[in-house]
């Protein structure tokens, strides 16, 4: 319980931001860092993003609040996001009501023709059909269908059905209605074949141990869901080349994630990371690492000096400066691949070029 003598050393503030007041009690021996530090998770905006202003007047991070006067009443800020400056997908706003919308349950007519081309050639792709439900027809198939293209529909169950699709190799849910229990990750684990899973843009809060069976998986996409932290399981993917986690609510990462020594691609950025594993730096094939809009102060000590295939890095948007960058051991030689893969890259776009690709979605008409 607090008594008098706590309350005297407290100090109420209200901070007004996008429209709504975040009330908070500190020491009155606390700093305006201490405050911007407290507002971060609260409001997703970087400390070094976050202007605050009382009575007019811009707060000084080293700004104690006893030096201010602050003991009586509520003490009233307002804080001014610096635009780029934030974790996650940007500074959490007032939320506006809900406006429901009425689901429409679509039935995809599968006729003898098409399922026929189904099960020849293994391509299923049922994009932007506006389905709730997965045809009957597609689980017909069974052990035919090597590619599935589900994306961008309503659908709300992937149920264990799914594990029959024994030759799946290719999965795609992405854009739909999927939450933790309408997923079936007994059937899914069961897919021995699957070397791409995508279920970005769905309403994933978790990934189960069960993630660990998809031994043969080399792509794992799931973008923009509400996935807070990642299995340690995630380290038995041996076989994992790109790992998508970016747009979640993470704010941690196993330290597992080292033993997926295949990893050349991984995208974390906007998240609510603070800080990463060392293990991180066992990725010896790693060529690109995402990291932009987090909270970041730094980075695995040998990250640069043992990733020697390391040539990109985004960390924009993080508390992490170049001049701290350059003081890690193995600086120059991840700046000499930057460079090289930004002048490559540069010299293919003034060339130009021309892309001849295999639409595996060739099915539709």
């Amino acid at each position: 319980m607090e008594t008098k003598g706590d309350s005297e050393n407290m100090v109420k503030v209200s901070v007004k931001f996008n429209g709504r007041s975040i009330p908070l009690s500190l020491s009155v021996e606390s700093t305006v860092k201490d405050l911007k530090s407290l507002l971060q998770p609260l409001t997703d905006v970087l400390p070094r993003g976050q202007k605050l202003i009382a009575k007019g007047k811009v707060l000084d991070d080293e700004m104690k609040f006893s030096s201010l006067g602050v003991y009586n009443g509520v003490y009233k800020i307002q804080l001014i996001a610096s635009q780029g400056l934030h974790q996650g997908s940007g500074p959490i706003k007032k939320e506006s009501p809900v406006r429901r919308i009425a689901k429409t349950n679509t039935q995809v007519t599968v006729v003898k023709s098409q399922f026929d081309r189904w099960k020849l050639t293994g391509v299923i792709a049922l994009s932007n059909t506006a389905i709730k439900d997965i045809p009957q027809e597609v689980w017909n198939c069974g052990s035919s269908v090597r590619f599935l293209d589900l994306n961008s529909n309503s659908i709300e169950d992937v149920p264990e059905a799914i594990g029959g699709l024994s030759s799946l190799q290719k999965l795609f849910l992405n854009a739909n209605h999927i939450n933790d229990e309408s997923i079936s990750w007994k059937g899914l684990s069961s897919l021995k074949s699957l070397s791409f899973l995508s279920l970005s843009q769905n309403l994933l809060t978790t990934l189960p141990s069960d993630l660990a069976d998809l031994t043969t998986l080399k792509e794992l996409h799931v973008a923009h869901n509400k996935l807070t932290c990642l299995p340690d399981e995630i380290g038995l993917l041996v076989h994992l080349e790109v790992l998508e986690a970016n747009d979640n609510r993470l704010t941690t990462i196993s330290s597992c994630i080292g033993s997926c020594s295949n990893l050349v691609e991984v995208d974390f950025s906007q998240n609510l990371l603070v800080e990463l594993p060392e293990t991180l730096s066992s990725l010896r094939n790693l060529k690109a690492l995402h990291l932009h809009n987090n909270g970041l102060k730094s980075l695995p000590s040998t990250l640069l000096k043992n990733c020697t295939k390391l040539s990109t890095l985004d960390i924009h948007g993080t508390e992490i400066t170049m001049n701290m960058l350059r003081e890690f051991e193995g600086w120059e030689s991840f700046e000499e691949r930057r460079v090289l893969k930004h002048s490559k890259q540069l010299a293919f776009r003034v060339r130009g070029s021309s892309y001849s690709y295999f639409d595996e979605g060739a099915d539709k008409s």
